[in-house]
């Protein structure tokens, strides 16, 4: 069970990933604090517009289980709740965006900007990737990791990608075969050895 955000997927389903549910039941939250969702957007740095100021965790918390319902249905190919798109639409609404013009002294440039306070700006930015994410037909791609005890998602580019991250899940998975592969081989040698040992009891005369 991996307990550190991995990132590189689509924006949302970076979001998504950091809810996780384990086998059994057991459920981890890799933003439960302020730090955590600090160091996560850091991570996300070169996808989100930096901002000062504090973000409301529990907001962060509960849009973030609103575009993971979404996910989960459209993906299946079915209706999202309703209060789930409704929700990520009014993350939008609260903070609309335009864009900044200026001159660098050699050319126009165009930066985003929002008029709202940190966590709004910062659940406008998650909900407009949602948006992407929930209306591009690739949607219906997103596969769930075959690791034995990971429940994440991801889009893959390549259709033979099995795995969240083939340095973990991946990795874990062929050390899991080799481990079994080799004891199934043993086992066989010993049932072996003991076969041929029983077999030299019975064919051996009683002196």
């Amino acid at each position: 069970m991996n307990t550190v955000p991995l990132v590189g997927e689509p924006l949302a389903l970076d979001l998504v990933n950091t809810w996780v549910q384990a086998p059994g039941g057991r459920e981890f939250d890799l933003l439960e604090t302020q730090d955590a969702l600090r160091r996560w957007l850091v991570q996300e740095n070169d996808r989100l517009t930096p901002r000062g100021g504090d973000v409301n965790l529990e907001a962060v918390s509960t849009l973030r289980g609103h575009i993971a319902r979404a996910v989960e249905h459209a993906r299946h190919g079915t209706a999202p709740p309703a209060s789930a798109l409704h929700a990520v639409t009014e993350a939008q609404r609260a903070a609309p965006a335009h864009r900044e013009l200026s001159w660098d002294g050699a050319a126009v440039t165009a930066r985003p900007r929002r008029s709202g306070d940190p966590t709004r700006d910062l659940l406008a930015e998650l909900a407009e990737a949602a948006a992407d994410l929930l209306a591009d037909p690739s949607i219906r791609s997103i596969r769930l990791c075959e690791g034995p005890e990971c429940r994440l998602l991801f889009l893959p580019a390549n259709p033979r990608r099995r795995w969240c991250s083939p340095a973990l899940c991946g990795n874990r998975v062929r050390v899991a075969r080799y481990y079994q592969r080799h004891k199934n081989e043993r086992n066989l040698w010993e049932n072996s050895e003991r076969d041929s040992a029983c077999e030299i009891a019975v064919c051996t005369p009683s002196l």
